[in-house]
């Protein structure tokens, strides 16, 4: 099987079976987002959802997110993972977006990641899902799935894994195939016990050739 021949089968699958997919944060702006992917960091959507509103009442803007204080904005995030540097970096970020950007939120990765707690993989969640720009956010589901399927090879680190997804995939599904991995992973096949039966990607999966179809067939009781 050709390298095209597997990606074809994977896009076709996933438009098929999750034509709808997109993010499962919530938010109503691309602040909110921001803010949303900056907490869940190493953290579940939906903890980040539980959390967030609570934030967006009291600071709704960046504006009112830069004048934040660290005792004020803390309390409502502690449930979130490593809240004392999630708080610093919201703060920061508001701050500069306020400084340098006029209050509005950048839409380029490169001006994006100049701001506090923004990566790659953020910066290309904001652009992706905001502004459908062709970009790649490779996370630990991503990259676990994207390898385990063989759509990359011997990517040692997801800027890899990003590039050889971006090589193949159409451009305009891009901002899509982001999602459709995403939810592949999260919810079939997951880090500890993926779920083959219910996959329907076999046929193309190097990880289910690898080990399920070597599993020894149990001997029949007389």
């Amino acid at each position: 099987m050709t390298t095209l021949q597997r990606y074809k089968i994977a896009l076709d699958y996933f438009k098929e079976h999750q034509p709808d997919a997109e993010t499962e944060l919530l938010y109503d702006s691309p602040y909110q987002l921001l803010v949303a992917v900056i907490l869940s960091a190493q953290c579940t959507d939906k903890r980040v959802n539980m959390t967030t509103p609570a934030i967006f009442e009291r600071y709704p803007t960046a504006e009112s997110l830069s004048e934040a204080s660290f005792e004020d904005l803390f309390p409502l995030i502690r449930s979130i993972s490593y809240p004392n540097n999630k708080t610093k970096h919201l703060i920061g970020m508001g701050k500069m977006v306020m400084a340098d950007f006029n209050g509005e939120i950048p839409m380029t990765v490169e001006s994006l990641v100049k701001l506090p707690g923004v990566g790659r993989k953020t910066a290309n969640v904001i652009t992706s899902v905001i502004d459908q720009q062709p970009n790649m956010a490779v996370d630990t589901h991503v990259f676990r799935v994207s390898a385990r399927l063989g759509l990359t090879r011997n990517a040692k680190n997801p800027l890899q894994a990003e590039k050889q997804l971006i090589k193949h995939i159409p451009e305009e599904m891009v901002h899509k195939a982001h999602h459709w991995l995403i939810l592949h992973g999260r919810y079939t096949c997951t880090a500890r016990k993926p779920d083959c039966e219910k996959c329907g990607l076999k046929e193309i999966c190097r990880y289910f050739e690898k080990t399920q179809k070597k599993k020894p067939i149990p001997a029949k009781q007389s």
